[in-house]
């Protein structure tokens, strides 16, 4: 299966889960500048079960659309399970939604910082009473760490709501 019939399968099961639990989902994306919302939004009847994304690349924009703070991304970086929590808490905050999903990563060629090579992505899956985060590091080149990411925040998804 292609990575692409692979994110649709996933986006498909997500759909049906948030469908039988009633639960309507919102995006908060930086590294994968709206892959998630538009894997989801492929699916036919997404209107049922999906708010919104927000894509927020640059560090301003989690802090003006997610409520980020400044002072957070200062301390732990941009790229951290700390800033995945906070942008995945601040569009439950700003959305009609009861679950959300965050990515926040390095997907290359450049960027690294030491710590935090080509690849590292940090996710967050929150709804009202719980945030939980992942920090993971793909190989490949841009597009594979992208698709990677999309992959994995979708079966994140899955195991979260169900």
């Amino acid at each position: 299966m292609s990575n692409s019939d692979t994110i649709l399968d996933l986006a498909a099961q997500v759909g049906k889960a948030l469908q039988d639990k009633g639960l309507i989902l919102a995006t908060a994306e930086s590294c994968t500048g709206g892959g998630v919302a538009q894997a989801v939004t492929e699916i036919a009847g997404s209107t049922g079960w999906f708010d919104c994304g927000f894509i927020t690349y640059s560090n301003a924009s989690k802090t003006e659309m997610l409520d980020v703070s400044a002072a957070l991304i200062a301390q732990m970086g941009s790229v951290s399970e700390e800033v995945a929590a906070a942008m995945a808490s601040g569009a439950l905050g700003a959305s009609n939604a009861h679950v959300a999903v965050s990515t926040t990563g390095i997907a290359g060629p450049t960027g690294a910082v030491p710590g935090k090579p080509v690849g590292t992505v940090c996710f967050g899956w929150a709804n009202a009473d719980t945030v939980h985060t992942e920090r993971l590091v793909f190989a490949g080149d841009r597009r594979a760490v992208r698709e990677q990411t999309v992959i994995h925040a979708l079966q994140g998804l899955l195991r979260f709501i169900n």
